[in-house]
């Protein structure tokens, strides 16, 4: 089984790259959040688990959670792009 996480951090438009975004600034959005994610997660097609009271690395001081994404054939990067890109829709 293969896991993949994903920090809100990824998809947040306020963070440059060097700073954790991993998504283009068109499809990032403002202080996304893990409910917003794991739905997308759940959308998209994959199994997704929300841990709460864990900080990215980067960013330590500030515990936003993260989701764990089960099952993904596709690479970290297809998922990443695929959720921003449901999420960008939700808030439209």
């Amino acid at each position: 089984m293969v896991e993949n996480v994903i920090w809100p951090a990824y998809l947040d438009a306020e963070l440059s790259r060097s700073k954790g975004r991993r998504v283009p600034q068109d499809l990032a959005v403002e202080e996304p959040t893990v409910d917003e994610i794991a739905q997308a997660v759940q959308q998209v097609g994959y199994d997704a688990k929300i841990e709460r009271d864990v900080a990215y690395p980067r960013n330590h001081y500030t515990p936003r959670g993260r989701v764990l994404v089960k099952d993904s054939e596709d690479s970290k990067n297809d998922v990443v792009q695929a959720v921003a890109a449901y999420v960008s829709t939700m808030r439209d």
